[in-house]
């Protein structure tokens, strides 16, 4: 009986309410709209389908647009103006709660307002139901996103967000908001529009990706992994490298670390090295073992953890990635191939290979550092690490030779890995280099007519080992030199002289200098043909200046090289100082064919 009574009194009481929605005075509409939100607060779609029946647009509309001091006579402040747009908000907030009211072009044509009265100084109940609002009407409706995108719903978030408090359902909202933006909208197109908003946002996510312990974690992950995504992002890693306050990339690291250390679903994993590969592409490499202390990252996290992770975790990666592709390449039917899984296949591989050449270039840094950042037994560890993933990525090519390919961006990133690696220990996995070498020098990218990158990628390997007889007898018998000679006249004949090209150049140079001074000590035949064609192109610099392509900025910049060469006569070891004879040497027997050249070389 007592149930009966309560739910006779309270359907009453809603139909109190709705009686006075009907009313034909404001004053009984305002009172049946307060007394509405007693009723509107749960998910019942029933009785707020009723009362927004009952109600109607118009009423509702008027009292948004009063409580926003729109529409007045005069300047004056209204009484109750703030309580009609808190009620009004609460009420379209409830009401969204369903979708087939969230979807009405009622609501949508709603959102530029709710969108202005963010702009206002609000409370934090108030600011919470605008954006359920715009959550709620955007998902409903496939307009909804592009209305608060034109209505310049970006410029509110990020002005918004970094005031929400951490971890609140108004963040969360906010969050939601954004991520349904950037799916279904141009990302190039809003990193282009929005730069520095998106810059603003970042610096949020990232803490909600440090302390959050829930599934907006994730979501903030998703969205960093995006929006810092280096095809689209290279503006937005401009204006981020440009802030002063650097904390944000702290909890990035302590992020990235929370989810690399635990039991994630596999996409959340990669989307973690993604985000590491984009940090350490804005704030360099030592953010792997920057440390510092933040608020509320309580302790700080030893220098060589992230480097643990990042590298043991883009380690698994490389190994399960390339053995996938080598069973989609040689094993599984062309036929039954999926090329969108290939394709992201070698994406995700391209970003644990970018990662662990960072990483490479990490530890050179930090072993030619006098400080212990890293301890012994950790950096043994790294090395050994890196030691045995060059070993697969080496096995990985070697199965491409074994199956005659030799082109491919898969390939020729595993010939870029290899070569950093090498550059810093040449003697590294000795056997399977002598093996391949040759191959590696021919193994091209798929936009590429013939081998040129793969030997760039090679050649300060290259460099190193023909300094020593052993080397240049490896480069001969495998017939890299050739790669390194046709490499070399490439570069000369292309030459933009950017500082890249000029490194490439003298690292060519001194390799097949070192061949020539050893030529007597290696017993294997050079092939002298393609030494001919390189003096063709060498003798061709005779006639530079009067080439279009090569100003008057190269042939100083060139002349001021030689004046430094020549400068550092007496400078060398008894090999070298060969080499530098045989400079002075030729110099002298042409300057004087070209006095201008020899007054800027000799300063005169």
């Amino acid at each position: 009986m007592e149930q009966e009574h309560d739910q006779q009194r309270e359907g009453t009481s809603i139909e109190d309410c709705l009686k006075l929605l009907k009313g034909e005075r404001d004053e009984q509409r305002l009172a049946g709209l307060l007394l509405a939100t007693k009723f509107c607060k749960n998910d019942d779609v029933d009785t707020i389908l009723r009362v927004y029946n009952a109600l109607g647009t118009t009423f509702l509309d008027r009292l948004l647009r009063t409580g926003m001091g729109k529409g007045s006579s005069t300047e004056k402040r209204q009484d109750n103006q703030d309580a009609y747009l808190q009620l009004s908000v609460t009420i379209l907030a409830a009401f969204c709660r369903v979708q087939n009211i969230a979807s009405s072009d009622d609501m949508l044509n709603k959102i530029p307002l709710i969108l202005e009265v963010l702009a206002k100084e609000l409370g934090p109940p108030l600011i919470e139901e605008c954006f359920e609002f715009l959550y709620l009407v955007s998902t409903a409706n496939s307009n909804g996103v592009q209305i608060f995108y034109k209505s310049s719903g970006m410029t509110v978030l990020a002005s918004q967000m970094p005031n929400l408090p951490d971890g609140s359902h108004t963040m969360e909202l906010a969050i939601k908001l954004l991520q349904l933006t950037m799916s279904q909208l141009s990302l190039e197109t809003i990193v282009k529009e929005y730069c520095s908003e998106l810059s603003s946002v970042v610096t949020v996510l990232a803490k909600q990706f440090a302390l959050t312990h829930n599934a907006m974690k994730f979501e903030a992950l998703h969205l960093l992994s995006m929006i810092l995504h280096p095809i689209y992002a290279a503006h937005v890693h401009e204006t981020l490298c440009a802030m002063s306050d650097k904390s944000w990339t702290t909890y990035v690291r302590v992020g990235v670390v929370a989810v690399l250390q635990n039991r994630v679903a596999p996409n959340q994993r990669l989307e973690a090295l993604m985000v590491a590969e984009s940090l350490m592409c804005i704030a360099g490499e030592g953010w792997l073992i920057e440390q510092t202390n933040i608020p509320g990252i309580p302790d700080s996290i030893p220098a060589d953890r992230c480097t643990l992770l990042v590298l043991e975790t883009s380690r698994v990666e490389i190994a399960v990635l390339l053995n996938d592709l080598a069973y989609l390449k040689y094993e599984k039917s062309k036929e039954a191939l999926d090329t969108e899984s290939y394709t992201l296949k070698q994406r995700n591989l391209g970003i644990a290979f970018s990662l662990v050449e960072k990483i490479i270039k990490l530890i050179s840094h930090i072993a030619g550092d006098e400080g212990n950042i890293i301890c012994e037994k950790v950096f043994t560890k790294i090395i050994t690490g890196l030691n045995e993933t060059i070993g697969v990525i080496l096995e990985y090519l070697r199965d491409a030779k074994d199956h005659g390919q030799n082109k491919g961006n898969d390939l020729l990133a595993s010939v870029r890995i290899v070569g950093s690696y090498l550059a810093e220990t040449p003697a590294a996995c000795n056997d399977k280099v002598m093996e391949l070498l040759g191959y590696m020098v021919l193994v091209q990218g798929e936009d590429e007519q013939s081998p040129f990158s793969s030997v760039c990628f090679l050649l300060p390997m290259l460099c190193q080992i023909t300094m020593e007889v052993d080397g240049c007898q490896l480069v001969v018998s495998s017939g890299a030199y050739k790669a390194v000679v046709e490499c070399l006249i490439k570069l000369l004949s292309e030459n933009t002289g950017t500082l890249d090209d000029n490194g490439l150049i003298f690292l060519a140079c001194d390799t097949i200098l070192n061949l020539l001074l050893k030529r007597d000590q290696v017993r294997v035949h050079l092939d002298d043909s393609y030494f001919i064609r390189l003096l063709g192109v060498i003798s061709s610099w005779a006639v530079l200046q009067s080439n279009p392509h090569f100003s008057r900025d190269n042939l100083i910049s060139l002349c001021q090289l030689m004046r430094r060469s020549l400068a550092t006569y007496g400078k060398y070891t008894e090999s070298e100082a060969d080499l530098h004879q045989i400079v002075i040497s030729g110099y002298s027997r042409w300057a004087d064919r070209y006095p201008h050249i020899k007054a800027v070389v000799e300063g005169k």
